[in-house]
């Protein structure tokens, strides 16, 4: 199953365009959509989700007219957004059973199998009769997920999730999108470069409503190879610096100032050549759009 998006533009009101002909092919398996905040992801995810309109363009899934058959495309999807609002004095199980019957899921039976089936897969069946609103973080992003898998969706759309997420609850987040992401069409929109380097076979690079690349992460590493150089640079003057370099970014460790530099070739003057990462990549692409 494939998801297509092609020309799709939105303009809102305020004259801001959040998306600019934007044209992508999504196989199954996790995709990441990467981009800095206001790029244009969260719009593209309501769009896709049928949440809102574009103002041209055309989304298919295989056959099916996301923008036309709407009612048919709810019936795939499964949606975590940005902002997942619930009612925090509700019990996991409780509301979980009742999202299950919205979804169509009429026999009490048959729900009740689905709910505990659900909870245990997100590892949430020891929390099931704990409060809501006393679930942490990372507690929440995973039942945002079950209510999200409910229905056995075959795309299911999940905006900036692990933003928040202490290292251990965003490494447990991480393993059960990769689970979840062997069957179906996981869409990750993040501004977190690692959980795309960690999670996806597939991306792309979104600023400014434009989709700047599109690629396997690993293969463009690859190009980057022999590429990418570092360098301490605690006390230099930047301007000079800059002036001379192409700077991809700049870290502290340790105390000391870190820049890392696009060259082809060896820029000598104590640079060191460092295997090449994502982040590299996301960084010289946003660098580099016209």
């Amino acid at each position: 199953m494939n998801l297509t998006i092609n020309n799709l533009s939105k303009t809102y009101s305020n004259g801001v365009q959040a998306l600019n002909n934007v044209s992508l092919t999504i196989p199954n398996g996790l995709f990441g959509l990467l981009g800095p905040n206001g790029a244009g992801k969260s719009t593209l995810m309501r769009t896709i989700a049928t949440l809102q309109e574009s103002d041209n363009g055309e989304i298919w899934m295989d056959d099916l007219n996301v923008l036309e058959q709407k009612q048919e495309l709810k019936q795939l999807l499964g949606y975590l957004p940005q902002e997942f609002g619930f009612y925090s004095k509700d019990r996991a199980i409780n509301l979980l059973d009742q999202l299950s019957m919205l979804k169509g899921i009429s026999d009490k039976s048959e729900r009740k199998q689905v709910v505990e089936y659900i909870l245990k897969k997100v590892n949430l069946w020891d929390a099931r009769k704990q409060k809501l609103g006393t679930f942490s973080g990372g507690m929440k992003q995973r039942f945002g997920i079950a209510q999200a898998l409910l229905g056995n969706p075959k795309l299911i759309i999940v905006d900036e999730p692990t933003a928040g997420l202490d290292p251990y609850e965003r490494r447990r987040f991480h393993n059960l999108l990769a689970e979840i992401g062997k069957e179906v069409i996981v869409i990750l929109s993040t501004h977190i470069v690692d959980d795309v380097s960690n999670l996806c076979t597939n991306m792309a690079i979104i600023d400014k409503g434009k989709i700047l690349i599109q690629t396997d992460p690993g293969e463009i590493i690859k190009e980057f190879e022999g590429k990418i150089w570092e360098k301490d640079i605690t006390g230099v003057n930047m301007d000079s610096f800059e002036k001379e370099y192409k700077i991809i970014s700049t870290r502290l460790f340790a105390g000391k100032n870190i820049a890392r530099i696009y060259d082809e070739k060896n820029p000598h003057d104590d640079f060191k050549l460092v295997d090449p990462i994502l982040e590299d990549v996301y960084f010289f692409t946003l660098s580099n759009q016209s």
